[in-house]
């Protein structure tokens, strides 16, 4: 099975998270992904931990089904071997500090003038243009500049650092897909490539989706827990006897109901989407005074047979063997390439024609490179050369 995106050939030039969980998808989607590596700087995420047998298990998800070449950008004869790629690969991924790329003369523009067709996707955190696009930055700082930090966290203790970057992903990784995709859409239409410029402080902006219209068009500012869906309501989590937690959504009548007849709290429900501080505060205490009466399992138990939007905060190990999660089968096994193979998350898109079985684990450094050499061409003798100067490794 080739997948639906089994057309596509791209280079990528990225490190880190938001870049590779792009060509991820990509690569499970059938896409083939060469990623160009330094044999010089080390990838932090081949180092991070935890490990399993030597491999950062980071890495060996974020970089599944994708080869690699190492390759030493900055000598000259780096620059031919991409030249000749760009023949074949005509989608090029990085996220580089803007400049970067024309400084090695891999630019947008010299790029385009081998292959016209050529979609180049640009992830920073800040953009191509701006005062603050060579500024360094992290998920932390690009969700306090767009604002949503503002109105997250307690109002009592203030912001809470989130437990996924959703800055990187939501707003780099799956904005760069789609602008990818959306690109290769208007090629088929114009013959033309183009340059995508995605900025994660950008994308994660575009992402106070109700707060952000709210305040533009009415002025209204939000805080900590003084919205709806920040915790400024009893849609929040509350803890049990024991210490779980269980989180509640029941934001619509039916909901509602019940939730406080399962709690005999009938005579609370019509509070549920009251505008009243003074009402949600009222509904609010008494569920904490009930969740906080029961133990985590004995709620749970109780929820599972009613349609309230309750549901349990689950550990990883729990989400895991979730029934709904296990029937998903949100779980795979990626062959290491050594006979055995790794438990990975498995890509989440379900296609009713299948994807591609789930090729290796992330590759080691330049384990390609020969391989890809010797698809342009290249003699064993040349790649010795080039591996005797240090050019590739």
């Amino acid at each position: 099975m080739l997948g639906p995106l089994a057309s596509l050939k791209v280079l990528d030039f990225s490190t880190l998270l938001p870049g590779p969980f792009a060509s991820l998808l990509l690569a499970d989607m059938g896409a083939e992904v060469l990623r160009i590596e330094s044999p010089t700087r080390m990838d932090l995420l081949r180092v991070l931990p935890p490990h399993d047998q030597g491999v950062s298990a980071s890495h060996a998800y974020l970089n599944r089904n994708k080869r690699s070449l190492a390759l030493d950008l900055k000598q000259p004869e780096a620059l031919e071997v991409i030249k000749q790629l760009l023949a074949d690969y005509d989608i090029v991924l990085e996220q580089f500090r803007p400049g970067v790329m024309e400084r090695l003369g891999l630019g947008y523009e010299a790029l385009k003038a081998i292959n016209p067709k050529l979609i180049y996707v640009s992830i920073t955190g800040y953009g191509q243009t701006g005062p603050y696009k060579d500024r360094a930055g992290h998920d932390i700082n690009y969700l306090a500049l767009a604002g949503l930090t503002s109105y997250t966290g307690r109002a009592d203790s203030g912001p809470l650092p989130l437990g996924m970057q959703v800055a990187d992903v939501a707003g780099g990784s799956l904005h760069g897909v789609i602008g990818l995709l959306a690109a290769v859409i208007a090629r088929q239409q114009t013959g033309q490539g183009q340059h995508l410029d995605v900025s994660m402080t950008d994308c994660v902006f575009s992402l106070n989706a109700m707060a952000g219209a709210g305040y533009l068009a009415c002025g209204a500012e939000p805080g900590r827990e003084d919205q709806m869906l920040n915790g400024g309501s009893f849609y929040d989590y509350y803890r049990t006897r024991d210490g779980r937690w269980l989180s509640v959504g029941s934001l619509e009548p039916a909901f509602m109901r019940q939730l406080c007849t399962a709690l005999g709290l009938e005579e609370l429900a019509s509070l549920g989407l009251s505008p009243q501080p003074a009402n949600q505060k009222k509904l609010k205490d008494a569920l904490m005074t009930e969740f906080e009466k029961h133990d985590f399992n004995d709620l749970c138990a109780l929820f599972a047979e009613l349609d309230a939007c309750v549901e349990p905060v689950l550990s990883l190990s729990e989400a895991i063997e979730h029934p709904q999660l296990k029937a998903r089968e949100l779980v795979t096994e990626v062959p290491r390439g050594d006979g055995t193979s790794q438990a990975q998350m498995a890509c989440p898109l379900k296609f009713s024609d299948g994807l591609p079985e789930p090729r290796y684990i992330g590759a080691a450094l330049g384990q390609h490179t020969d391989q890809v050499l010797g698809e342009l061409g290249f003699s064993i003798e040349r790649i010795e050369e080039l591996r005797r100067a240090k050019v590739v490794a």
